[in-house]
């Protein structure tokens, strides 16, 4: 039987992945007690590398949101895999970090970041409102525009 956060997922059209592998020598989450720390996620999309390059070169805000977008489905997809599949464990999402692979001029950081933000918030409801931080950096692994990683209080 669906959960509740199935259901919105579903009703968003959010088909949420198979939780992506760890791309080098790390663990995808680790939980201690009832806080789950998700390692950041890319912008992986039926596993393909999506937005490679740079904001504000390559690519414009709404294209860094989408890819912000896809991360937090990436961190969703995570969750799900860690809590077995049973979202409405979730009692919060705690905190966002967001790396924006950007120009040097470029100062939107945390524009591209409120898409993972607004699909969190959309999910999870009042629960999805969350801390965060945004900031630019020259690289991401792989080129990527967007790594995002979560902190999660569960049940």
């Amino acid at each position: 039987m669906a959960g509740k956060i199935d259901e919105r997922l579903s009703e968003l059209g959010i088909m949420l992945p198979r939780a992506p592998a760890p791309a080098a020598a790390y663990v995808p989450y680790t939980r201690a007690g009832d806080i789950l720390h998700v390692a950041g996620q890319l912008p992986v999309h039926l596993g393909e590398l999506r937005y490679v390059g740079k904001i504000g070169a390559d690519f414009s805000i709404d294209e860094g949101q989408a890819a912000a977008r896809q991360c937090g489905v990436n961190l969703i997809a995570q969750v799900a895999d860690a809590l077995d599949g049973d979202l409405d464990r979730v009692v919060r999402c705690l905190k966002l970090g967001g790396f924006v692979n950007a120009t040097p001029e470029f100062r939107d950081h945390p524009k591209v970041i409120n898409g993972a933000s607004e699909l969190m918030i959309q999910v999870f409801g009042e629960i999805g409102r969350h801390a965060r931080f945004a900031v630019g950096v020259n690289s991401l692994p792989f080129g990527v525009s967007v790594e995002i990683d979560g902190i999660f209080q569960v049940r």
